[in-house]
């Protein structure tokens, strides 16, 4: 009886591991979405261009970059491409880089940067792609 009892109990967990599984692929494979900016960073694979690997280490460099990126993460009116800008410091100078979706949330976010470095401090090599790009 004990024999059998184990028997039923083991098919059950693997019909329960199966329906599982049956229900987690479909899903994960209808939540799966490519990037919807990978052409504008196609820019970011030029050997001599500035990538935010290259952000500097020290203390001073990596507190301007931070206070340039919570302003903008501050900023709800700015798009999803914009909060995600590539803020680039190194030695003082900020780089902006990355796609966003005008030139009007171009230039508010060089002026947030220009705000937090000053103007002399700050490379903007931001790119406008509209929405039907």
């Amino acid at each position: 009886m004990r024999l059998r009892y184990r028997a039923v109990l083991q098919k059950c967990q693997t019909a329960v591991i199966l329906a599982g599984f049956s229900v987690v692929i479909p899903c994960s494979a209808a939540f799966a979405q490519a990037p919807d900016n990978s052409k504008a960073n196609q820019q970011d694979r030029d050997k001599g261009s500035a990538t935010a690997e290259q952000q500097a280490e020290n203390q001073t460099d990596r507190d301007l970059a931070r206070k340039i990126r919570k302003s903008l993460a501050d900023d709800k009116s700015l798009s999803t491409y914009a909060h995600n800008i590539k803020v680039i410091a190194r030695g003082g100078t900020v780089m902006l880089k990355g796609p966003v979706r005008s030139e009007e949330e171009k230039a508010a976010i060089e002026a947030k940067a220009v705000e937090v470095a000053g103007a002399a401090n700050v490379k903007n090599e931001m790119t406008v792609k509209p929405k039907s790009e």
